[in-house]
């Protein structure tokens, strides 16, 4: 006998964070709230002191809020419309406050009823199963779930779907049977994806100062360097995840963004705030062996890199001239932590060549968006109408970094440092043939990724590079 018109005359009441969507909205809206007004982070906790369902109450008030931008698992949401439409009643239960709860429902256009959290009542738990139960009485509704806020509700329910569930919903699925929805499983790919392994390799401007120095074979000295490097990319993954917190709504909008592990929900927020802690601690821990300059340095990075996040990246030019000027914090890095000082030249020459490469990344996010003439690209200060400006800014920036190597060049230091400085010569039109190589391939559209991961997966660029290396070692035999 066909069950199914029986299981359609059972109301299917459906969780949202976790469930529905692969995200949990008061974390989500925690953070657009920190995005948006900075300072009602002091407010917080007299909200949380009023009670949890008055903190989410609060938050979701103030925060611009876009239900078509969440991460849907659409195998459940299929599921969904297929009973939507043969009839059966599907009530949205969750512990999400209720405007937020409704735009989604209005959005997807599948709920009867809304069961959500009003102020004084958190939808969680035992208080959502006493309502479902108050409705449609014990057994006589479906639900699903994911976690262990959800358990209560499951033992009341009728018949139970287990969506992408937790370790806790797992076992009662062992135990008790049902319906299970799996979500895809995250692969190392998607830790190193999560932590911009790939960006590291900025930090080996630690190294700078030192090969500069000619201290090639200083054991010290590298291991130095290496301990610096190690704890300043943990530094930078951890900001490189928060940042990610802060960019959820914009990254979804974005067609290679998107799939970033926390956007696409492949890692929930909880978790990345557990690895940011874990990743601070240990680069904590390793600054601890290098002298105390370097962890003044490594903490003013962090403070920076937190403001950019939070505001300065939604400024105009200020954005750029601070991510020139955080490359240049790494050489200064490299100076705390073995003691070799950074000429005037490195530094200048550091602002400009940094300067370009900023602008060449706003350049491309300018071009590469659909905007109308007036409006500002998401998350951004600027317009359409400012490419042409920006790329002029960024070829003049990449010509001053020639510049100043040149004059570098010229100077009554170099002859101190390099036996054979006319080796040195080349490495301005090297430095030219890079930049100027990257803004023709970013004006005829052709480059689509950060111009720093360009240059490091690009064959022509590493041999233009390692040229530029063995004449810089060959200068100083």
């Amino acid at each position: 006998m066909d069950a199914r018109p029986e299981r359609i005359a059972v109301p299917l009441a459906v969780d949202l964070d976790g469930t529905l969507i692969a995200t949990d909205l008061l974390w989500e809206s925690l953070f657009l709230l920190i995005r948006k007004q900075p300072l009602c982070i002091f407010l917080l906790p007299f909200w949380l002191w009023q009670g949890r369902a008055h903190l989410k109450c609060q938050i979701a008030e103030r925060i611009d809020f876009d239900p078509a931008a969440l991460p849907y698992r659409q195998e459940f949401l299929d599921l969904l419309r297929e009973e939507h439409r043969a009839g059966r009643r599907i009530v949205l239960a969750t512990a999400a406050a209720r405007r937020l709860a409704e735009s989604i429902a209005a959005h997807l256009g599948l709920f009867d009823t809304v069961v959500c959290t009003d102020p004084g009542c958190n939808m969680a738990a035992k208080t959502k199963r006493q309502a479902l139960a108050t409705l449609f009485g014990d057994g006589g509704f479906d639900y699903a779930g994911n976690g262990q806020a959800d358990l209560p509700v499951f033992d009341a329910a009728h018949r139970v779907i287990v969506v992408a569930p937790d370790r806790h919903a797992a076992r009662w699925h062992r135990r008790n049977g049902g319906d299970l929805i799996l979500a895809p499983k995250a692969t190392l790919r998607t830790f190193a994806r999560m932590m911009r392994v790939h960006q590291w390799v900025k930090n080996t401007l630690i190294f700078v100062p030192m090969i500069l120095a000619h201290q090639y074979f200083n054991v010290e000295l590298i291991i130095a360097c290496l301990l610096a490097f190690l704890s300043f990319s943990m530094a930078a993954s951890a900001i490189y995840i928060l940042n990610d917190f802060f960019d959820l709504a914009l990254d979804r909008r974005h067609p290679t963004k998107r799939n970033r592990p926390f956007a696409s929900g492949m890692l929930s927020i909880p978790f990345g705030l557990g690895v940011i802690a874990g990743l601070l601690a240990a680069s904590a821990a390793t600054a601890l062996l290098l002298p105390p300059l370097f962890g003044a340095v490594l903490l003013f990075y962090l403070v920076a890199t937190t403001a950019y996040s939070i505001f300065v990246k939604r400024m105009l030019l200020l954005d750029v001239l601070m991510l020139a000027g955080l490359y240049t914090v790494r050489l200064l890095a490299g100076w705390a932590a073995t003691g070799i000082e950074v000429s005037f030249w490195l530094l200048a020459f550091s602002i400009f060549f940094f300067l370009s490469l900023a602008l060449v990344k706003r350049y491309v996010e300018l071009r590469s968006t659909a905007l109308p003439e007036g409006e500002r690209i998401a998350g951004r200060g600027y317009r359409k109408e400012d490419q042409e400006i920006l790329a002029q800014a960024g070829m003049a920036s990449a010509f001053s970094s020639a510049l100043v190597l040149a004059l570098y060049i010229q100077s009554g230091s170099v002859p101190q440092l390099y036996n054979y400085p006319w080796l040195l010569w080349p490495l301005g039109p090297i430095v030219l043939y890079l930049t100027m190589r990257i803004w023709i391939l970013a004006r005829r559209g052709e480059l689509h990724d950060d111009p720093i991961v360009f240059i490091i997966s690009d064959w022509r660029s590493q041999l233009f590079m390692a040229l530029g290396a063995v004449l810089l070692f060959g200068a100083g035999l």
